[in-house]
């Protein structure tokens, strides 16, 4: 086999660092497209060998001169190959994400998490929109998809249980694997629910939501590695901010007194802001984002008055 079908003769190439470097030319001459927990072809050839071989996937520097038995050599060209020619994102071919060293089972029936609430959770625990962990008693992740901000809000929120709801089946049926897996049944429960309609009237101290917020234009010029992914996970409507404004509309009923909200929503800041200019949007920027995540506290969405001080700027230091 040669190297223009995106395989090699596994005797030709030994250690690590030669399957690494094949992986990139062959990727890179494919013309894959990343975003799924990488940005570049290194990073990815990485990720699926380190997680091929189940090695640490933080840093493959420590593992280049390794020699790969033939069956090793044959697992991470069936990996490099499989990724070239069906575009599925790394993730599905491994069965595994992970969000600041935090490991979750993914597939085809979910979309591979990725969400930058995830690591302002992991960060510091959503500090200050959250300055106690533990008077967290509540917690709801809508649209939870495999899960994974449910996982981590449990973990963050020691005394805290988590209401995980989605529209689809299928994505429950992965988030319950994912909580078993990481013995949270008790304080972690799933819910079939479209946004906050089929739950029932509790009211929570933080509410979290990565919903589909990719505008119908977007969606429908997807690359194959997203077009992999189910599209009712992407599909936000025409400027993609449908389900965010379902969700501003029907937020406060679930709120409690002093509950927070926090919704990631892509590029949508401009448009969002334009819509509702009536909430002080606080934005949360991680390393790798700025603008594309939102909190809201339940006194936002009071009527404003002349001492209210509600008028917020910028983001939180962090």
């Amino acid at each position: 086999m040669s190297e223009d079908n995106g395989r090699a003769p596994t005797d030709e190439l030994i250690t690590i660092r030669d399957w690494l470097r094949f992986a990139v030319t062959s990727m890179t001459r494919a013309g894959l497209v990343f975003g799924h927990g990488t940005t570049n072809a290194v990073d990815e050839a990485a990720f699926l060998i380190l997680a091929t071989l189940d090695l640490p996937i933080e840093d493959i520097n420590p593992w280049l001169d390794c020699r790969l038995t033939a069956a090793e050599r044959d697992n991470v060209e069936f990996v490099i190959s499989t990724r070239i020619e069906t575009r599925k994102p790394a993730a599905y071919i491994t069965n595994s994400a992970y969000i600041r060293g935090h490991k979750f089972y993914v597939d085809e029936r979910v979309i591979v998490p990725r969400s930058f609430i995830g690591e302002l959770i992991v960060q510091d625990h959503l500090a200050p929109i959250v300055p106690d962990d533990l008077a967290v008693r509540r917690v709801l992740d809508l649209c939870t998809g495999s899960g994974c901000l449910a996982i981590l809000a449990a973990e963050a929120f020691p005394n805290a249980v988590v209401d995980a709801s989605d529209i689809s089946d299928d994505a429950l049926a992965v988030a319950q694997r994912n909580i078993r897996d990481c013995g949270l049944e008790k304080r972690v429960r799933t819910f079939k629910a479209d946004l906050f309609s089929g739950l029932s009237a509790t009211e929570y101290d933080l509410i979290i939501s990565n919903p589909p917020y990719v505008t119908a234009d977007a969606v429908a010029a997807f690359p194959a590695e997203y077009q992999a992914e189910p599209k009712i996970a992407h599909l936000g409507g025409t400027d993609g901010l449908d389900l965010v404004r379902r969700i501003l509309s029907d937020a406060p009923a679930y709120l409690a007194p002093k509950g927070s909200l926090i919704v990631e929503i892509g590029d949508g800041q401009s448009a969002l802001e334009a819509s509702r200019p009536d909430l002080p949007f606080l934005w949360l920027d991680t390393e790798m984002s700025k603008g594309e995540v939102f909190a809201l506290f339940a006194e936002d969405f009071k009527p404003a008055d002349a001492d209210s001080g509600r008028k917020r700027q910028g983001s939180p230091r962090r």
